[in-house]
């Protein structure tokens, strides 16, 4: 066999492999399933609540150094030193990383709320849809040529 063959083979068999809706997973769960998106509300709930308590911790203990480090670099800056604008510099530049980090965790739990709300209301308007399609499947509408002619009231309508 020629390495053009055997280079062929690799490649279709890699492509075959490398269909996402064929893909093998150890988890049963996480199989894809004709091609759906499956997502479990208690997977999503791990990862909204896990971002919920890193926003809380990260808002108290993220600037737990604040004040005793803005302290030593004003010290430090009045007798003379630059280390204390660079420790200055330092906290600032932290604090401005950890309220970034901190508004990304209540994004993330945030956005995690919001989705689960709006896929529920989605998929109420799609249920509700579906059943009153449904009822128009047992009713008996004939053909517009025919329905029966229906008789003109003789006399007065009261």
């Amino acid at each position: 066999m020629s390495f053009e063959e055997e280079w062929a083979g690799l490649k279709a068999n890699a492509a075959a492999r490398m269909q996402l809706n064929g893909a093998p997973t150890a988890d049963p769960r996480l199989a894809p399933s004709d091609g759906d998106l499956v997502i479990y509300d208690d997977e999503l709930g791990k990862i909204g609540h896990f971002a919920y308590q890193l926003h809380n911790n990260l808002k108290a203990d993220g600037k737990h150094a604040r004040t005793t480090t803005e302290a030593a670099g004003t010290s430090l800056a009045s007798d003379g030193f630059e280390m204390g604008k660079a420790l200055t510099a330092a906290s600032k530049a932290w604090d401005k990383q950890v309220g970034t980090l901190v508004d990304s965790c209540a994004h993330i739990s945030n956005h995690l709320d919001f989705t689960k709300a709006s896929k529920k209301k989605d998929d109420d308007w799609v249920a509700t849809q579906v059943s009153a399609s449904k009822i128009s499947d047992y009713y008996d509408v004939p053909e517009e040529d025919t329905k029966p002619s229906i008789p003109k009231a003789q006399g007065p309508i009261i």
